[in-house]
C-alpha cells in the first residue's frame, strides 16, 4: 500500500478529483487533457480516483481506480476517447442505481449491463455501451476514436445530444451549449 502511494501525484479541477501512480509528467498531462477536453463536469463523482499507469494495462476501471497503458498515453489525443470512457465508469460506479441503469439500458441496448459468466462481447454490455455514449457525447470531435459510424456502434444507439438531455434529467448536470459542443467539435 505504502508503495503505491510514493509517486502518486494529486489533480483536483473542472477535470475531475483524481490522482496519479505511475506515468511520466507527458503521459500524467495526456491524461489531464483528455479529461479537459470533455465537455462533461468529472468533478461530479464524489471521490477521488487512482489513475495507474504503466506500461502493458489494459484500460479498465474499478469503482474508484482507472489502469491505462503507458504507450496509448504515448499516442497523444488518440488515447483521449478511451481516457473519457474509463472514467465514465466513475459515474456508473459512483452515480448511478439501477433504477437510472434501467433507464438509461432502455436507450442504450445492450445484453447485459454488467459482464456475465457467458462473457459477452464488449459493445454487447450497457456499462461499456454508457461509457462510450458519454465520451463520445461529451467529446463530439473527429479525434475521438469512439465516434460511431453506425447505430450499432457502442456510442451510436443515442444521439449525442439526447443523452446529453438524458444525464442531465437523471444526474443534474449541466447541458452543454450550443457554442461550447461547437468549439469541441472544431478542436
Amino acid at each position: 500500500m505504502l508503495a503505491s502511494a510514493i509517486g502518486a501525484q494529486s489533480a483536483a479541477a473542472g477535470g475531475g478529483n483524481y490522482a496519479f501512480v505511475g506515468g511520466t509528467r507527458a503521459e500524467r498531462a495526456q491524461v489531464t487533457a483528455a479529461l479537459d477536453a470533455s465537455l462533461f463536469d468529472w468533478s461530479v463523482v464524489p471521490e477521488q480516483i487512482t489513475i495507474r499507469i504503466a506500461p502493458g494495462l489494459a484500460p479498465s476501471a474499478k469503482a474508484g481506480t482507472i489502469e491505462l497503458d503507458s504507450g496509448l498515453l504515448d499516442a497523444g489525443r488518440f488515447a483521449w476517447g478511451i481516457v473519457q470512457h474509463e472514467f465514465a465508469h466513475q459515474i456508473d460506479f459512483f452515480l448511478l442505481d439501477d433504477a437510472t441503469r434501467a433507464r438509461l439500458a432502455d436507450r442504450l441496448g445492450g445484453e447485459s449491463w454488467w459482464q456475465t459468466p457467458s462473457g459477452l462481447a464488449h459493445q454487447a454490455l450497457t456499462s461499456e455501451r454508457f461509457a462510450s455514449t458519454l465520451a463520445w457525447a461529451y467529446w463530439p470531435s473527429q479525434d475521438n476514436v469512439l465516434r460511431p459510424t453506425s447505430a450499432g456502434d457502442e456510442a451510436g444507439a443515442i444521439s449525442p445530444g439526447t443523452f446529453r438531455a438524458l444525464m442531465s434529467g437523471l444526474l443534474g448536470v449541466s447541458v452543454p451549449t450550443q457554442r461550447q459542443v461547437a468549439s469541441v467539435r472544431r478542436s
